[in-house]
């Protein structure tokens, strides 16, 4: 099969199920925001190495070594955009629970999550557009788009700002009522985000997976890349084992789901943008947890809080 075929392929998603699937990672926003506390902001601000350094190895480094994977793999240009679009996203809502199985440090995982999708408002667009711009391939696709990183701040601040924002409001005002509903929210909008993302791929299930094996080593090598990018930047920065695991999931777990609506939203379901962003979702989760197996087999030594 000849794969910069991949480059014409375009999936199908009709109006109704785009609104649907914005809901539906807006509420799930929104259930993460209802975990979140103020006081995992201002940890930033009393603590910040860990999460400073996880933060600049998420928005700085993981952006610019995609953009050189891009340039030796040389992929179809919009693989090569949607590798783009994966590394410009947030850390993803799994990371807390994967980090608390490879025994790193959950406090600062939720403070990356927490301030990575507030700095996402700004920095997933801006990424986006800067590294696309800089590959001559990509740049091409963003031009007959007519991409306006300013659009793309506004569709993401309505689908992550906005739910943050109301997410942390009410976890404030009604701390009572926020306890009872944020395990069976979190739970029913997961469900939902997966159903509405199981339907898409179902309607375009022959594309996915005519193409699929296409990208599959692409994403394998792309997400180990982003892993060990947040642990070699966090042992460089010595920080201490728990930590470093913290940073290496929250930069190797990348909210996929906000990758595969802004593809639907503006570059109209781009095959290879929307397969390797589809598939980035199932495989960072598979990647995730040997990751955190390994890290949990390994012992974590007795000065480990030194850092």
């Amino acid at each position: 099969m000849d794969i910069a075929a991949i480059d014409q392929v375009r999936l199908n998603f009709n109006p109704q199920g785009l609104f649907i699937i914005n809901v539906a990672i807006g509420l799930m926003m929104f259930g993460v925001a209802l975990e979140l506390k103020l006081e995992d902001f201002r940890r930033v601000v009393v603590a910040p190495k860990a999460p400073c350094i996880g933060l600049a190895a998420q928005f700085i480094l993981l952006p610019a070594f995609t953009y050189l994977l891009t340039l030796i793999l040389r992929p179809p240009p919009s693989v090569a955009l949607g590798m783009m679009l994966v590394a410009a996203c947030p850390g993803g809502n799994l990371s807390n629970i994967i980090t608390y199985l490879a025994k790193g440090n959950c406090a600062v995982s939720v403070s990356m999550t927490a301030v990575s999708t507030a700095a996402a408002i700004l920095m997933t667009p801006f990424n986006l557009a800067f590294w696309g711009s800089l590959n001559p391939h990509t740049a091409v696709i963003l031009k007959k788009v007519s991409l306006s990183p300013f659009d793309v701040f506004v569709n993401i601040f309505i689908i992550l700002g906005i739910p943050l924002i109301l997410g942390l409001f009410l976890s404030r005002t009604f701390p009572f009522l926020v306890d009872k509903l944020r395990k069976p929210f979190k739970i029913f909008s997961l469900v939902f985000f997966l159903a509405i993302v199981g339907a898409a791929l179902g309607a375009n299930w022959q594309n996915f997976i005519n193409y699929v094996g296409l990208v599959f080593f692409g994403v394998l090598i792309h997400n180990a890349l982003a892993l060990n990018l947040g642990y070699w930047a966090a042992r460089l920065a010595r920080l201490n084992e728990p930590d470093r695991r913290a940073v290496s999931i929250e930069v190797g777990i990348q909210n996929s789901g906000l990758g595969l609506v802004l593809v639907f939203n503006f570059f109209g379901g781009l095959g290879g943008m929307a397969i390797i962003t589809a598939w980035w979702g199932i495989w960072h989760i598979i990647a995730g947890l040997i990751a955190a197996y390994v890290f949990s087999r390994k012992p974590i030594p007795a000065d480990a809080t030194a850092g």
